[in-house]
């Protein structure tokens, strides 16, 4: 939690939010993260002044425990003086007990920001999926609370100006508005007509932007003119048996079982790594996440 601290920014972790992406789809299959459609509504998490401290936070709790689709896990909420935003034992059930900082009985609002980061550790610890060390697991969990569709709040949560600033979770902002970019790429849902944050409308017009960057690499049929021509260019080369010129790219060539070079690459929705032949015009199916991909090898 940044309360009044600097503020990362840009996408230091992008390639464990886009592995975090891939083990969501693999751990939960295709079915059950488009039971995630619809995201929490504002209505379901608002917390205002007026409300009592204790019995709101339950209530938004059950809201969320019933958006994860939680069976059996009543959340305890309790508020106490800590370093961090927020904590929750995972034990075997049926009760959670949640730890809230104590700055959220001034800042009412962000109680769910909080509560939906929580929530999620104990839906991933029910499903069995971690990363190993505490700051991926931290982005995992991040990831997948934007991805499952209640992560809108953590990014609302973000405020910052010349005087103060406070963000929630471990990604930056721009990297939250690139998850729930992705998510709205794929659901077609516009999160940002919830944002009560100016800032944190701004984070997600750059991470839609870097999201679509994701859908406009060679070898897809999106990809701009430049993208093409190195693209080509590293093609010759490899079907010369010639390494590909210095530098990082997202697909890479190979010989096939049977002789003919083919291409890999990224999946742009779930960063599943596909391989295709190299032969022209070529349609690909994600088996993950069942997109359908043209392509130009």
């Amino acid at each position: 939690m940044a309360n009044g601290g600097p503020v990362e920014h840009g996408y230091p972790h992008l390639e464990t939010v886009r592995a975090a992406v891939t083990a969501l789809y693999k751990r939960l299959s295709y079915d059950t993260i488009h039971q995630f459609a619809a995201s929490v509504a504002p209505a379901d998490v608002a917390f205002c002044d007026a409300d009592d401290l204790h019995l709101g936070a339950q209530r938004v709790a059950r809201e969320l425990v019933r958006h994860y689709r939680l069976p059996d896990a009543r959340m305890i909420v309790a508020f106490r003086e800590m370093e961090h935003a927020a904590n929750v034992e995972l034990t075997a059930g049926p009760e959670y007990f949640v730890e809230l900082n104590d700055r959220f009985r001034r800042h009412r609002r962000d109680i769910g920001a909080a509560l939906a980061h929580e929530i999620m550790h104990v839906y991933l610890h029910r499903v069995g999926l971690s990363f190993p060390g505490t700051r991926d697991n931290e982005i995992l969990t991040d990831t997948a609370t934007a991805y499952l569709g209640a992560g809108w709040l953590l990014l609302d949560a973000y405020r910052e100006d010349a005087a103060s600033s406070q963000k929630l979770g471990y990604l930056t902002p721009e990297e939250f508005g690139y998850v729930l970019a992705k998510r709205a790429l794929v659901f077609g849902e516009d999160p940002s007509v919830w944002f009560t944050s100016a800032q944190a409308f701004t984070a997600y017009v750059k991470g839609m932007a870097r999201a679509r960057e994701d859908e406009e690499q060679p070898p897809l049929t999106g990809a701009g003119w430049a993208g093409r021509r190195r693209y080509a260019r590293d093609r010759h080369r490899a079907q010369g048996h010639r390494p590909a010129a210095a530098g990082e790219s997202p697909y890479a060539f190979a010989p096939g079982p049977g002789g003919p070079l083919r291409v890999s690459f990224p999946c742009p929705t779930c960063h599943q790594r596909i391989r295709v032949p190299v032969k022209g015009r070529v349609r690909a199916r994600c088996g993950l996440c069942r997109t359908v991909l043209e392509c130009d090898t």
